[in-house]
């Protein structure tokens, strides 16, 4: 079955960097779209940044610039790099296949 297990959370001050990392497993990774999702505390789990399978990127207006949304089909594994964090990222972070399926999540916290 589906899989997705994220790592790589943790927290930080404003203005540092974290890299998330999720393993995939269960199905074809290299021909799926993947993307990374998050949710903070009394509001709806939006879409951050996603990636086709021919690594077409796109990406939230309000992380355009700090946020880097990679793929290693070799690795099975997606990545999302998050510079110039902001209080506003603090969420619980989920990597998403086709936007159906979720891992568990991996926290950030930013802090000002």
């Amino acid at each position: 079955q589906v899989q997705l297990v994220e790592s790589g959370g943790g927290s930080v001050q404003a203005g540092g960097s974290l890299r998330l990392s999720c393993a995939a497993s269960g199905y074809t990774f290299s021909t799926a779209y993947m993307a990374w999702a998050r949710q903070a505390p009394g509001k709806d789990r939006e879409g951050v940044a996603g990636i086709s399978d021919d690594g077409i990127t796109t990406y939230a207006d309000s992380v355009k610039g700090r946020f880097t949304i990679s793929r290693d089909n070799a690795k099975n594994t997606l990545y999302l790099q998050m510079n110039s964090l902001k209080p506003d990222d603090t969420a619980m972070y989920y990597c998403s296949y086709y936007y159906k399926y979720y891992g568990q999540g991996t926290q950030v916290t930013v802090s000002s």
